[in-house]
């Protein structure tokens, strides 16, 4: 099984997530791209949060889906931050 993705796909959702952002103060913005393809591991292999980061840092196919540039065994960010993503809201609602 090879890893493919569709760039442009999540790209043009990206550009949706970081309307949801537009002050530049506080913690930086977690890459748009990381974390949707998060929401989408954790929800089409139905993990819970720790499950999905522990899965993720196993996986180099799910790394590169995450746009990361090479292997790594750290977290890609810590679990809490899918809460948070719950409690907001959809991060792509432009509407809020």
């Amino acid at each position: 099984m090879g890893c493919s993705f569709q760039s442009d796909t999540l790209g043009q959702v990206s550009e949706l997530y970081y309307k949801n952002f537009p002050f530049r103060r506080g913690a930086p913005t977690k890459d748009a791209r990381m974390v949707l393809g998060v929401v989408i591991i954790k929800h089409m292999l139905k993990l819970d949060n720790i499950g999905v980061i522990e899965i993720i840092q196993e996986n180099p196919c799910m790394q590169y889906f995450l746009g990361l540039k090479g292997f790594t065994q750290k977290p890609v960010f810590d679990p809490s931050l899918l809460v948070y993503i719950r409690h907001t809201g959809d991060p792509l609602d432009g509407n809020r």
